[in-house]
């Protein structure tokens, strides 16, 4: 091989396990000890951090550097590289501008091949539409906060708004979530005694950490389990508080579309079951209502008794509407 297609060899086998051996390098490449030594060389020139490794058959170890040197990928790195930058516009993390200036210089230097498999996935990343924009958490925040849970280090921060004289939040941070475009840290508050989420676009870390702690066990084990129930307002032991079973005139597939957390299973062409929870009894009798089909309630009865009290409700409001219209004599 010529030296610049040797380089690239050595290179792309260096970074495919943590240590070499000079002998076993140089039988992959086919080359002799004493060029192996050579082109280890030429790389650390370049830039790359290559530390030589004592013992009888003596080696080579990739090391990280203070600079990011060129990089080598396989085919399948390289376009899973791609459609995570393409994702990242969503995050909400403060790093669209800088994946997609990623994006682009990965998507200029690769092969044809590569090129055309990105470009026939037309991804298309949308973010949910919001009441009102969601705040961008500060990438410097979500790498302290990572930096703290990897370390396992009492975190302390203040969380806005941050009223008067207000002591700093201490945490023992556990994980780093994304819910509904916005990132969450999920940790122990050391102060309420309590699991507790907070909004990583409202923290202001303060340094230094406190000591270091032994992780606890998260309710349920799950993370994404735990979050969920936290915001569907339950302890984490069950899901949806309140949960119930209806059947509807109407066709599984169009309920499907507009039922998030459900459960449909199809009863016919146009009659379907969904079971499907709720923060509330009248809550989850108004959604239910909101498919706009009869309904039959399979239970329990605090969801007959919620569709009673909406009933009265609705037909209260309606009655004075037609009063309100109703000529004066």
């Amino acid at each position: 091989m010529k030296t610049s297609a040797r380089l690239l060899s050595l290179l792309s086998l260096l970074q495919a396990r943590r240590d070499w051996p000079g002998a076993l390098l140089a039988e992959r490449l086919d080359i002799s000890p004493r060029t192996v030594r050579r082109d280890v060389d030429r790389l650390r020139e370049l830039g790359y951090p290559i530390r030589a490794l004592k013992g009888p058959d003596g080696g080579y170890r990739l090391d990280a550097g203070t600079e990011l040197p060129p990089l080598l990928f396989d085919d399948e790195q390289a376009v899973a590289l791609a459609v995570a930058l393409q994702l990242a516009t969503t995050t909400g993390a403060g790093i669209e501008e800088a994946a997609a200036r990623a994006l682009h210089t990965v998507r200029r230097v690769m092969p044809a091949r590569l090129r055309h498999r990105i470009d026939a996935l037309h991804i298309t990343a949308v973010a949910r539409p919001a009441a009102r924009p969601n705040p961008q958490a500060d990438s410097g925040v979500l790498l302290a906060l990572g930096a703290a849970i990897h370390a396992c280090e009492v975190l302390r921060f203040d969380y806005a708004p941050v009223e008067f004289d207000t002591p700093p939040r201490r945490v023992q941070p556990h994980h780093l979530v994304t819910w509904g475009e916005r990132w969450y840290l999920v940790a122990w508050d050391l102060d309420r005694e309590d699991w507790r989420t907070f909004r990583a676009d409202r923290i202001t870390p303060r340094t230094p950490t406190g000591p270091r702690f032994a992780p606890r066990e998260l309710p349920g084990g799950d993370v994404a389990a735990f979050v969920a129930n936290r915001f569907q307002g339950s302890d984490g032991a069950g899901g949806w508080p309140c949960r119930g079973e209806v059947v509807l005139d109407a066709p599984a597939a169009v309920v499907r579309q507009y039922t998030r957390d459900g459960i449909v299973e199809e009863l016919g062409p146009n009659r379907c079951r969904l079971v499907m929870g709720s923060w509330s009894w009248p809550g989850l009798a108004a959604a239910i209502g909101s498919f706009d089909a009869d309904i039959e309630i399979v239970g329990p009865p605090e969801l007959a008794t919620a569709f009673a009290h909406l009933a009265h409700r609705y037909a209260a409001a309606a009655r004075s509407i037609t009063t309100a219209a109703r000529p004066t004599p």
